[in-house]
């Protein structure tokens, strides 16, 4: 267990989707000025080194966000999602680094606001918290960020997000993602609860999609992007955001932001996007 680095796919079309629905997500919450918790279950090192020898062994980020970045027609929905991936460079102006969720989310924080990210493995903690040493804003915990969820939440803001983004190394993940979203909505059911899923087949992705609107849990949107054919050899073809409570308006956010993402990262025009309500308010 513990083998997943998230340095080996930095920057790919899935983490696109992914930190691009969460800069949304963020700016909604900046909209009122009331403070506001993040929650960061699975944060991995925090940014990451592209010319790393992990990233460079299959170039990941070659048809992620480089590909992104090369376009002049972006779409405004993505405008706070591309300030942070340049505001990550550096000094330099090409691409070099990746920017993690923890390092958006805290670009998104103002002076009341905090965050909380929790990671086990232990190299990519020490990253983590090097990150983010001296930060009053900012707790880091190595410890199971589903165990997180019952420390931390409630918290004392009334507002927030918890966002759900486990390696899916394990057999039984799906059900401990379940489990653990519904004990997060128990506990904190004003708060906004955003999940990654990897799809590499659209009937597991189907059945676990089922599973999801049997929680019963009301108001769920889905965000859904892929971009190649189905095959074992190929890994993943495509990649799912869930969003529990998700702010006014953002389905209609993602329907102008996805055709743009699958016309930019397709594999030849193959895959699709939707945005669907799972479930309804």
């Amino acid at each position: 267990m513990l083998s997943y680095r998230h340095s080996f796919h930095a920057g790919n079309f899935a983490d696109v989707l992914k930190h691009a629905v969460l800069v949304l997500l963020l700016e909604a919450l900046q909209r009122k000025d009331k403070p506001f918790f993040y929650l960061d279950t699975h944060a991995g090192a925090g940014r990451y080194d592209l010319n790393a020898p992990a990233a460079q062994k299959n170039r990941e980020f070659a048809d992620g966000i480089e590909r992104i970045l090369s376009r002049s027609d972006a779409p405004p929905e993505l405008a706070g999602y591309l300030a942070a991936v340049r505001s990550s460079q550096g000094q330099g102006r090409r691409l070099r680094h990746y920017p993690g969720s923890p390092y958006i989310a805290r670009r998104h924080l103002r002076p009341g606001d905090r965050m909380a990210l929790t990671e086990l493995h232990p190299s990519d903690f020490a990253a983590l918290r090097g990150l983010f040493a001296g930060d009053r804003q900012v707790q880091v915990e190595n410890e199971d960020g589903y165990q997180a969820v019952k420390a931390l939440l409630p918290p004392r803001e009334r507002r927030g997000l918890v966002l759900f983004d486990p390696a899916f190394e394990r057999r039984e993940e799906n059900t401990r993602l379940l489990e653990a979203l519904q004990n997060a909505h128990r506990r904190w059911a004003s708060g906004t609860f955003a999940l990654w899923l990897p799809i590499q087949s659209s009937d597991t992705h189907a059945a676990f999609l089922r599973r999801v609107r049997a929680t019963g849990i009301a108001n769920i949107l889905q965000a859904e992007l892929t971009i190649a054919p189905e095959s074992p050899l190929l890994g993943l073809c495509g990649t799912a955001m869930l969003v529990v409570n998700p702010p006014w308006k953002l389905d209609e956010q993602l329907n102008r932001l996805l055709p743009w993402l699958w016309q930019a990262l397709s594999r030849h025009g193959l895959g699709g996007w939707r945005v669907e309500w799972l479930a309804a308010k």
